[in-house]
C-alpha cells in the first residue's frame, strides 16, 4: 500500500490570484493531515507563482508527517532546502512558462548540476528524490548520483488518449519501476493521477508513495479538504 503525498500548491494557486491571505495552505495540510494524507507536498517554484517562502518555513514548523519539498536544482533553493531541512527534497525540472511540470528532470543532461545539489542535500541530511521519465538511464543516472528514490512522471498515463495508449503507458512505468527497485531505489510515482486512474497505478508492486495534488484540491473545493483526502486514501489503500 503506497503512501499517499497531498501537493497542496494550488491551495496557494487560488490564494495568490488574488493575493490575498486566503486560502491558507498551512491549513490546507493541517486538514489533509486529518484526512489520512502520509505527507504533505509543495513546490518552491523560482518566480513563486504559488507556494511562498512564508508557507515552507511554517509547514516546517507545523506538519506532522513528511514534508516533501519540490524544487528545482539551483544554488538558491538548495540554500532555502539546507536551511530549512524538509524531511525529503525531489528535483525537478522547472520552466518559467509551463502551466505545470511537462516531463521528468533529465538527470543525464544535467549531470553536473544536478550532482552539486544532490550532494549538498546528503550532506545536510535530506533524502533526495528525483522527479524522471520512466526511463532505464535516467534511473540509473539517480542511482550513480546516491539519490534515495525516483518519482515517476506518470503524466503521459494519465493522459493517454484511449485505453490502447493508456495500458502501454502503463507497461512503461511497470517496467520502469521494476528497473529501480531492482537497482535499489525507492519507487515514487505522480503527476496527474486523479480519482477515476489512480487504482491501476496504486497497485504496482514496490510502489512507496503516490504524489498527488490537483485532483484532492479540485475535489476539495466540493466536499473539503478532509473529505477529499479520505476519498483518495480509501482508493490507494484498496
Amino acid at each position: 500500500m503506497p503512501a499517499l503525498g497531498v501537493n497542496i500548491d494550488h491551495v496557494a494557486t487560488i490564494r495568490q490570484a488574488r493575493r490575498t491571505i486566503e486560502p491558507d495552505p498551512v491549513w490546507a495540510a493541517a486538514l489533509a493531515e486529518l484526512g489520512g494524507a502520509d505527507g504533505i507536498t509543495l513546490h518552491l517554484r523560482e518566480d513563486r507563482r504559488h507556494i511562498q517562502d512564508r508557507d515552507l518555513r511554517v509547514l516546517r514548523e507545523t506538519v506532522q508527517v513528511k514534508l516533501n519539498l519540490e524544487m528545482g536544482a539551483t544554488e538558491e533553493m538548495t540554500a532555502i532546502a539546507v536551511d530549512l531541512r524538509p524531511d525529503q527534497v525531489c528535483l525537478v525540472p522547472e520552466k518559467r512558462e509551463e502551466v505545470t511540470t511537462e516531463g521528468g528532470l533529465d538527470v543525464i543532461a544535467n549531470r553536473d548540476r544536478v550532482a552539486a545539489c544532490v550532494e549538498r542535500l546528503l550532506a545536510a541530511g535530506i533524502d533526495v528524490s528525483l522527479f524522471i521519465d520512466a526511463d532505464a538511464r535516467q534511473i540509473d543516472a539517480a542511482y550513480d548520483l546516491r539519490a534515495s528514490s525516483v518519482e515517476l512522471h506518470t503524466g503521459r498515463y494519465a493522459d493517454a488518449a484511449n485505453a490502447s495508449e493508456r495500458d502501454e503507458e502503463f507497461r512503461t512505468l511497470l517496467h520502469a519501476g521494476s528497473h529501480a527497485v531492482q537497482r535499489g531505489l525507492l519507487l515514487h510515482m505522480g503527476h496527474g493521477l486523479t480519482y477515476r486512474n489512480v487504482r491501476r497505478i496504486a497497485a504496482i508492486p514496490h510502489l512507496g508513495e503516490l504524489n498527488i495534488g490537483h485532483s484532492i484540491i479540485a475535489r476539495a473545493v466540493l466536499v473539503g479538504m478532509t473529505q477529499a483526502v479520505r476519498e483518495m486514501k480509501a482508493l490507494v489503500s484498496s
